[in-house]
């Protein structure tokens, strides 16, 4: 099938502030050939009529600091800028959309189309701060709403304080309303999400890069700068795929994305991870979430500096889990910027197609 053209986002200046977590489990794997041969397995060519397929997207993450070089005299002293020249332009990630019905259409999940109980927004606490023994979210509420953020000295979202992150100088508290509650159904249903469920859902490979910034060690995939979701007007990945299309849109939105990764933490660099978009987004670095944007929403944003994270170790291997989900209409934007270099892990396992 045809390469999508990879996005050619344009250099911004990245702010981040994240959060921190002790402890975990490594997960490995194999990447792209893998999702070639589930692409062979659950017979996704790209031909007409054919609902179900790989997208090859522009998403490229990967990231290292800038390397800062003495050279000759002080008079003649520069910065040596060949740490960031040899950085690869691109990373391209494999992971694993699971596609869904709304709410209102026979067999659909309740979740998706779905207007919380207390209203639009953005909720906290739908996941528990650790993954499961499956490297999966796991259920710890229907959500808390969000009624101010918490932010960092520069004022970028963070998320809401927990043990395992450190704080920082300049922090400043949001705030919570515990009575709006509502994001989502249940436990039961939620286990769905990112888990291969007969009837429920199909499952799609699914590859995206992200592209290195000139002049810098920050990787970005953004949907409005990719060339091809620009012209789709969002993050629609699977549009005519899976179950079709949502009415009379001609998108897709009812869709989760599953994401595994590892990077090698490098001590005091800045190393950052920043997510921009909507509906709900987890990332776990190490089993640990440190980005919680619940909710039906549209676009906000979270970071996490991961030296706030005390318990990495400089020079070590640590997981980045990322899971997204597009639950309801009329809007898709997804935009990821990090100066972590990712490496695509392990596939997550998937049962195939399901009508």
């Amino acid at each position: 099938m045809s390469k999508r053209p990879i996005a050619r986002a344009s250099a911004e200046p990245h702010a981040d502030r994240p959060l921190h977590a002790p402890g975990g489990s490594m997960r490995h794997g194999t990447s792209l050939g893998r999702a070639r041969g589930l692409r062979q397995r659950a017979g996704t060519k790209e031909e007409p009529g054919m609902r179900s397929s790989t997208k090859r997207t522009g998403i490229t993450l990967a990231a290292a600091m800038t390397v800062l070089a003495m050279q000759g005299t002080a008079a003649s002293a520069a910065p040596d800028r060949s740490g960031i020249d040899q950085l690869p332009s691109t990373i391209t990630l494999t992971g694993t959309v699971r596609d869904f019905k709304d709410r209102n259409a026979a067999g659909g999940h309740p979740d998706f189309q779905r207007q919380p109980s207390s209203g639009f927004g953005h909720y906290v606490g739908m996941v528990a701060d650790r993954l499961d023994e499956d490297g999966k979210p796991v259920f710890a509420s229907t959500g808390y709403k969000l009624t101010g953020n918490w932010r960092n000295a520069s004022g970028q979202p963070i998320m809401p304080p927990r043990d395992y992150i450190a704080s920082r100088d300049g922090d400043r508290s949001g705030s919570i309303d515990q009575r709006k509650v509502g994001a989502l159904t249940n436990a039961e249903n939620f286990r769905q999400w990112f888990r291969d469920t007969r009837g429920v859902n199909v499952a799609i490979p699914l590859e995206l890069t992200l592209v290195k910034q000139p002049g810098s060690a920050v990787y970005v995939f953004d949907d409005k700068l990719d060339n091809y979701f620009a012209g789709l007007g969002g993050f629609f990945p699977i549009n005519g795929e899976g179950y079709g299309n949502y009415a009379n849109t001609g998108k897709n939105f009812h869709f989760t994305f599953e994401l595994q990764t590892e990077f090698t933490y490098h001590a005091d660099q800045g190393l950052s991870f920043k997510f921009t978009g909507d509906d709900d987004v987890w990332v776990f670095i190490d089993g640990h979430l440190v980005i919680d944007i619940g909710g039906v929403h549209s676009a906000v944003s979270q970071t996490i500096e991961l030296d706030r994270l005390e318990w990495l170790e400089d020079g070590q291997d640590y997981t980045l889990s990322f899971f997204f989900a597009e639950r309801h209409t009329t809007q898709s934007n997804f935009r990821i910027e990090t100066t972590l270099e990712l490496r695509s892990v392990e596939l997550p396992p998937t049962a195939g197609l399901y009508d």
